[in-house]
């Protein structure tokens, strides 16, 4: 008989591709993933891993039992989500992961709408970018990921996750108010290729957005500034030290006496953000109230 937790422990180790990790994000050591492979492997009567110079990989047969483990998890995230039911489902915790933005366009709302519509429902927010909030739904860390959709992230039909669609904004540029193009109703990205940029590090998802905008427009931008932080980088322009494309909810409330704020000229690089949950868990009598009023508050965006 394979025990459950230990498809959870083959899943992490699938995701993060080394024990180390894997333990980490399950809050085990790596003496006891170790020891629940070792196990798995018996009960299967299979070799699953295989344990090279870069890290754990997966066998033929861990491949077989991995597409088997992702159903099965899902449908006892399903059987949980019933018993929940059952049992009235009507009070308890959920943790929300999500970025700075996010939190402030459609969790924050979110939490407000819940409060009156289901007030035994605790909302627990983790300000986490998408790239790290996804493995943390994965891991159990937390129950509900507002991301943004980046290269390398799941698909909207990896079998672990459930995607609900919130909202998509486009990113405007952001030039200082001395710069030439600052008179112009809009910015056409070509004429930026020799600015030097300014803009989120590698690995942050808006980073992606902006590359793959310029490297559309036929050139790859100079990134000589980076923040993770928008407030910094309109800071950073404002003192005419480069160029920008910041996402549009990002610029609300901003002080931005030093810049100049255009849409992009032709079609505009885009952010989509929607939430995430472990596939099965969306029925969940406890996320699904919140998954309601995200989307809630993503229409009224």
């Amino acid at each position: 008989m394979i025990e459950a937790r230990r498809l959870h422990i083959l899943r992490a180790v699938a995701d993060h591709r080394t024990v180390t990790a894997a333990a980490a994000a399950l809050y085990l050591t790596p003496s006891a993933v170790s020891q629940q492979l070792t196990a798995l492997e018996q009960e299967t009567g299979h070799r699953l891993v295989e344990r090279g110079a870069k890290g754990v990989r997966l066998t033929p047969a861990g491949e077989i039992l991995l597409s088997h483990t992702h159903a099965v998890l899902a449908q006892l995230e399903r059987a949980e989500a019933e018993l929940a039911a059952y049992g009235a489902g009507e009070a308890g915790t959920v943790t929300v992961a999500a970025f700075a933005t996010g939190i402030a366009q459609v969790v924050a709302p979110a939490v407000a709408r819940l409060a009156a519509s289901a007030p035994g429902i605790r909302i627990r927010v983790q300000d986490a970018e998408g790239d790290a909030s996804l493995p943390m739904v994965l891991d159990r860390q937390v129950d509900v990921a507002v991301a943004v959709e980046y290269r390398g992230a799941p698909s909207a039909d990896d079998p672990r996750l459930t995607h609900v669609p919130l909202y998509a904004e486009p990113f405007d540029a952001v030039v200082p108010v001395t710069h030439r193009l600052a008179d112009g109703s809009e910015v056409p990205l070509a004429e930026l290729a020799k600015d030097p940029w300014i803009g989120p590090y590698p690995g942050n998802p808006c980073h992606d957005v902006v590359v793959l905008a310029c490297e559309n427009a036929g050139f790859q931008p100079r990134l000589e500034h980076s923040s993770d932080d928008f407030r910094a980088v309109v800071a950073l322009a404002s003192a005419d030290v480069g160029v920008a494309l910041v996402p549009r909810s990002a610029l609300r409330g901003m002080d931005l006496a030093g810049v100049v704020v255009r849409p992009v000229d032709g079609v505009a690089p885009t952010r989509r953000v929607f939430a995430a949950v472990r596939r099965g868990a969306e029925s969940h009598p406890l996320i699904r109230p919140v998954l309601d009023a995200l989307r809630a508050a993503a229409e009224d965006t």
